[in-house]
Formats: structure tokens, sequence, C-alpha cells
């Protein structure tokens, strides 16, 4: 197959886009990606797809039919090779995206190229028609504005930039190079940002034992406006960032999280994939019960390896842990749906907040859930293996040897490592909804660990069961149940404009703590209706029995005991004791 952009008018965002592909068929099916790996809902990329034509060796215009949203049947009878031609309208830019503007072209090639069947396997060319002083950010073969891919699965995984903004810079760890490309505005921190990125990069490499490729390339799309979302790929990942000035100071320590996290991900679901998945099908849904694998346990990793390279102070690492602690005990979908459920259910809702209390995230759960296993395999290794050794097992007895993993195959490696039975952990808290509260304190308390809760500074949180958006008008976000908040009959979406007579804007918890517990008069806008709601609560000194939403802490005991000390060290430094 042969790919030619072109990028006339960029300031109309159509990027020009032909496919020339052979045929050996009197009709041939086309197909356009459903969805693109990373992100396990339907993208429906079709959508963008304009001017469509498909012609023979003689330009002459070839007889078609959609067959479906993402399909095309073609007839092809007499014909050797079809150009298709079409325009694809690029106008987000995230880290999955295909962009064009006047700046820059940014492919996510799984958006937007066509395949066949027949052709799926074969080598691909793209020819990139840009201007001369633009620079290209990628990582396939090729030379100049030519690139290739070896099939189309390789070209569906290989996003590139091409701008002539590009500022870029590369380390080297364990005979791999690190490319580190910047796109946008931005002053970069080299130094302290390679010397960052090379810590945990030997952290991750030192526990599967070899990088699978021998370059990769960090492609960074830095905004000027509010921006954190990554996507994985085997020789690279696309990370869209900001603001600008924010990237160096306040929001450093996220950069390196989600840098880590998606460098994680070459081995944890590029490499060790559920079965379901391997190999990808872009025609429809892969569905799969692991997410919390896939993505559960490269956050808790790509966290951890910050921590394990020296990046992350102890501090900084349980910070990012109480985070995860406060998504959690403030889903009450935890009580409902297990996480293994949320996963297959990803290609549904798993994006947004969806219905109140339904569902959880497989990145929070399954972090949790990682640790779990962490200090679980620890605890009954007497600290020989961990979660480090369990997914080395996954790589190089299923992901290196081309087989997808189940379940089944997870907790079998899991069990050989602890020497008893795991199913309780699968029942209970992969498939089943058991509180993780006694076994997180459990597991805090074998690293000298121990977690505080107290309640949060929101007056309306703690001691009314509600959250509010941050705007000048505040709506009701969220509502604890059985809070005081929630029998006065209020409901999510509900904007606050008085307390007991006086009109409030972003100064609730201002004038919730001026007039005191007891009895509260709340008047609300519900889809333009006002009505009064009353509220009850405790005005006991002892309120300990009386707060709902809480915040969670997670630090070191003031003195810890060897047994401790053995154990947090492994945590923290070594993925085995040797």
């Amino acid at each position: 197959m042969q790919f030619t952009f072109d990028i006339h008018n960029a300031n109309q965002q159509y990027l020009q886009i032909t496919a020339k592909i052979k045929v050996s068929k009197a009709q041939t099916q086309l197909f356009f990606p459903a969805w693109r790996p990373g992100r396990y809902e339907l993208g429906d990329f079709a959508k963008n797809v304009n001017h469509f034509q498909v012609l023979d060796e003689k330009k002459k215009p070839l007889s078609f039919e959609k067959t479906s949203k993402n399909s095309w049947l073609i007839q092809t009878k007499g014909v050797k090779e079809m150009t298709v031609k079409y325009s694809y309208y690029a106008a987000d830019l995230n880290a999955g995206s295909t962009y064009l503007d006047a700046t820059q072209l940014y492919v996510n090639p799984v958006n937007c190229c066509v395949f066949t069947d027949e052709t799926f396997n074969d080598p691909i060319t793209v020819q990139l028609n840009i201007p001369d002083n633009w620079k290209i950010a990628h990582s396939l073969k090729g030379k100049g504005k030519k690139l290739e891919a070896k099939h189309y699965d390789e070209l569906a995984d290989s996003p590139f930039i091409c701008s002539a903004d590009l500022q870029h810079n590369s380390y080297t760890v364990a005979g791999t190079q690190f490319h580190v490309w910047f796109n946008g505005i931005i002053k970069p921190d080299w130094k302290r940002l390679l010397q960052d990125f090379e810590g945990f990069t030997k952290a991750q490499i030192d526990k599967f034992g070899a990088f699978p490729s021998k370059e990769y390339h960090f492609l960074f799309q830095i905004l000027p406006i509010n921006a954190y979302h990554g996507v994985e790929h085997s020789k690279s990942t696309v990370i869209a960032f900001g603001p600008s000035y924010s990237v160096f100071e306040e929001n450093y320590k996220e950069l390196l999280g989600v840098s880590s996290h998606e460098l994680y991900h070459t081995w944890n679901i590029k490499a060790i994939r559920p079965k379901e998945m391997f190999p990808y099908d872009f025609k429809k849904e892969n569905y799969s019960r692991l997410g919390y694998i896939a993505e559960g346990v490269t956050t808790y990793m790509g966290d951890l390896m910050l921590l394990k390279g020296g990046v992350f102070t102890i501090a900084q690492y349980l910070y990012e842990m109480d985070a995860q602690l406060q998504k959690h005990f403030d889903n009450f979908g935890r009580l409902n749906y297990s996480v293994a459920e949320s996963s297959f259910d990803t290609w549904l809702d798993g994006y947004v907040p969806g219905a109140p209390g339904r569902k959880v995230s497989i990145y929070t759960e399954g972090c949790l859930l990682a640790f779990i296993a962490d200090v679980y395999i620890m605890k009954q290794s007497k600290n020989k293996y961990s979660l480090d050794t369990l997914m080395r097992v996954m790589y190089e007895k299923y992901a290196l040897k081309g087989k997808g993993i189940t379940e089944k195959d997870y907790q079998k490696e899991m069990e050989k490592l602890t020497g008893t039975s795991m199913q309780w952990y699968f029942d209970d808290y992969v498939n089943g909804t058991k509180s993780y509260r006694e076994i997180l304190l459990t597991s805090f308390d074998y690293l000298g660990l121990t977690m505080s809760e107290f309640p949060l500074k929101s007056e309306f949180a703690s001691y009314y069961g509600g959250k509010l958006s941050e705007n000048t008008h505040p709506f009701i976000t969220a509502i604890y149940p059985d809070s005081p908040l929630d029998l006065s009959g209020a409901m999510l979406g509900d904007q606050i404009v008085a307390i007991n007579g006086i009109a409030v804007n972003n100064n609730v918890d201002r004038w919730l703590r001026y007039f005191g517990k007891g009895k509260i008069k709340l008047t609300v806008l519900r889809k333009g209706v006002t009505l009064s709601l009353n509220m009850t609560t405790s005005n006991k000194k002892d309120q300990t029995k009386d707060v709902y939403y809480q915040g969670y802490s997670v630090t070191m005991k003031p003195e810890l005991t060897q047994e401790e000390r053995d154990a947090l060290q492994v945590w923290v430094v070594a993925s085995d004791c040797k």
C-alpha cells in the first residue's frame, strides 16, 4: 500500500489522503478503523471522511456501496490496483487524534488510514507533501518525507508530527536511544528532563531485563491551555500537555507521571496483551475484562518507577497514592460494579462519569489492586518476589512467545510466586465488590505505612455530603448517600443560589461555617425552577461519626520495625531481593 498526505488549504483542516491498494478480487471490502488502541471505546473515525472516491488504474471511477458505518464494498473486477481518495477532517488536538493547521501536520494513522484484509500485512510507504523546512518526529523507517512501515499494524501504531517548531534531544539507556520531541510553545529544561527521564527509564528496564526496541520516541504536543493526555505505542508515545508555562514548573511532576506511565505501557498492553486483543481487530470492539491489568497495573507502576528510579521521594509518591485513595472512596460505584465488569464496559461509557454510582475507574481500582497484589506477593515470598517479578514473568512467558494473556494466566503465575491460592483476590476484589479498606490497611502496615482519614476542608462536603463545581455559580456534582444533602431531596445538577435566604456564589462553605451546624435552608435552582430544601446536621461537639466525604493520607510510621524497614527497602528500591 502507498499513502500520500497533502495539506492544501490547511486552515480548512481537511487532510487530503490518497491510498493506492492492490486488489485481487472482483469485489473488495475496504475498512476504516472503528477504534484506536489505548482508548477502549469506539472512535468511529469514518465520521471525519469527506469527498470519498475510488478510481482504477486509468483514473476511472469504480462503483462502491457503503455497507456499514466504517466499510465500503468496491467493485474491482478486472482491476489490479485501486486508488482511494478522500479528505479527513483533522480538527482535534489531543494525544490520540489527527490534527492539521498552518503550523503542523500531526497524524495518528489509525484515525485516518484505510485498509483491506488482503493487503493488511503488506509493506506500506507514506509520502508526506509538506514544507521543506518542517521536521518530522516519528518512529518509522525512511528518509526525508518518505516513511516506511512493515504492515498496516505497524503504521496504525506509529504516529508522527511534522512541524517547523519541533525541538529534539535524546538519551540512551541499556542500548536503546530515547528521543524526546517537543512541539508547541515551550522552553525545555533539557538537563533536568533528561536526568529524570533516564531515572525512571533505567528503573523500568531493570525490572523487565530489556527494552522491546532499539529506539523510542516521546512526542509531546505542548498546548497553551490545560491538557493532560497520553497514548501508548510500541515504539513511541504521544503526550498532550499544558499550559506551556506550567510544564517545567507547577505541573512538572504530572509530566513525569504521564511519561513514566506511557513508557511502562511499552511492556504492559503493547506486549503483555489480553488474549482478546492479540491481535487487534480494528473493525469492531475488542472486549476484555483485563483493564485492571492494562491500565491499573500501569497506573501503579508508572508512579512507583519514579520512586524506584530516584525521581520521586517517598513523600511525593505517597501524595499520588493519596489521590488514588480519594478517588476510590469517593466513588460509590465500587459498591455496585467490579473493576473487571467496568473493564468490559469501557466500550460503553468507560471514559465519562456515566450514571452516578454505576461503575468504577479501571485506572484507580486497578492501581490499588496492583498495590495490594504487590505487597501480598512480597509478604508471602518473604520479600523474594513482587509484582515486578510477576510482570516480568508475564512478559517473558507470554508476550515474547506471541501469546495473549487471560485472567487465569495472571492468577496462575501470581499463585506460583505466593505459593498459595489467590482465588480470594479475584473473587472478592477483581470480580467482586468487597471493600478494599481492611486489606489496604494491612498492606500499608506491612511496609511501615499508615493511612489516616480526616474531614475535607469543604464544610459542604464533609458535614453535608455534597461536592460543588468550582465556578462562580456552584452546581452540585456529587452527593454522599444518606447524607443531609441527600435526605433533603437535592439532585445532581442543582445550582445553589441561597443559604438561609442569603444569596451565595462561590462562598458556600464560608456561609455554612458562619451559620454553624443544625438546620439549614438551602435554595436551589433546578431546570428553571426555584426550590427550598431543608438540611439538618448534628450540632454535637464530637462529630467524628457525622463526617461524609473525607480526605486520605498515607505516611510513614514514626518508628519502623526491622521487618518493616526490610520490606520498605525492597518495595522502594528493588524488584527482587537477592
